[in-house]
């Protein structure tokens, strides 16, 4: 096996400091401000929670590369560090499977100017961390007690491609990472339509959803986060939570806004779904969507993006036993962020 899991997810930004604390506020993220020696020239920040670990990292300089980075894209994913046994070992299949290698050491291009850093737990910012239990969220329930952990992992990484560059984004995630495509989906809405790959290791810890527009058909929203982003790159994180309906009351009396669904989709969830691990009246009231495959649930909601370019935002997912991303939610998805678009346009 190529890789193990995702040590961390990079975001090169214009204020670590300012961007941990939204992370804090609004998500319950324990932060960690970070020396980086083999990084000179930028500032860094550890976000914590549960088993998800998200970099902070900006610029000193504005001619350092993370400066340029954020000129070009924004705020947004650069780095996706991936945990493996023996990265020597890991970098040489890489580059042998067609990866190309980066200045920094252990790293390969990935998609876009998204690099992978091969890392195992050795790495300088997995060193960093205090030692003790994965920290809790410090948010208060309504009786005033610690809520603990609201998101527990990173469910899967979701990055738009342009047109006509699927096929080759799911060989070289086959023959240099050592993924497999486990779930495919093509999303037609009104005019616009898009592909997507989901790709996966054998444990389940590594998902990459890999989403193109069909240029065949008008431009929709992957084509807009391709021009407002700059090319390919990180539309969304998805982090998995053990209570949905608990994390978007909690986030959402925060301050967290999510994107609405249609009534229309709550009255015909019983034509599909005979038995809901969730309430009906409680996924509409807090725009929760719901569907099932063989192994069980899945429930999925969107953030509100407040991205400057409109171009990030966050997904949650509980998982009831399902393994899939849902067929139905997909298109409810895709319609989800279409309406923010328009919104934004008007």
């Amino acid at each position: 096996m190529t890789v193990q899991s995702i040590a961390y997810v990079e975001f090169q930004v214009e204020d670590a400091h300012k961007s941990g604390a939204a992370l804090a506020q609004d998500y319950g993220f324990a932060l960690l401000p970070l020396d980086l020696p083999h990084r000179p020239g930028v500032e860094a920040v550890l976000a914590r929670q549960g088993g998800i670990r998200l970099l902070l990292v900006s610029a000193v300089d504005p001619g350092h590369p993370v400066a340029d980075f954020v000129r070009r894209h924004g705020d947004g994913v650069a780095v996706i560090a991936l945990r493996c046994a023996d990265p020597a070992a890991a970098l040489e299949r890489a580059v042998a499977g067609g990866a190309r290698r980066l200045a920094d050491p252990g790293a390969i291009a990935g998609f876009g100017d998204i690099a992978l850093s091969l890392v195992d737990d050795a790495d300088p910012v997995l060193r960093a961390e205090e030692p003790g239990p994965d920290p809790e969220s410090t948010r208060a329930d309504p009786a005033g007690e610690p809520a603990g952990a609201l998101l527990h992992t990173l469910d899967h990484v979701a990055i738009c491609l342009p047109g006509g560059e699927l096929a080759g984004a799911v060989a070289f995630a086959e023959r240099a990472l050592g993924l497999a495509v486990t779930f495919r989906e093509y999303i037609e809405v009104g005019d616009q339509a898009m592909d997507s790959r989901v790709v996966r290791d054998a444990s389940g810890r590594v998902t990459f959803t890999l989403l193109e527009p069909d240029l065949r058909r008008s431009p929709g929203q992957i084509d807009g986060f391709l021009q407002a982003h700059g090319g390919a790159g990180v539309q969304h994180l998805a982090f998995e939570t053990a209570d949905i309906a608990r994390a978007v009351r909690e986030l959402g009396r925060g301050g967290v806004e999510f994107l609405s669904t249609p009534a229309t989709y709550y009255e015909q969830l019983t034509d599909r779904i005979e038995e809901f691990g969730i309430p009906v009246e409680t996924l509409r009231e807090l725009d929760v969507l719901v569907d099932e495959d063989h192994g069980g649930q899945l429930f999925q909601i969107f953030t509100r993006s407040v991205h400057p370019r409109r171009t990030f935002f966050l997904e949650l997912v509980e998982r009831r036993g399902a393994g899939s991303f849902g067929s139905a939610n997909i298109k409810a998805l895709y319609e989800a962020v279409e309406r923010q678009r328009a919104a934004g346009r008007a």
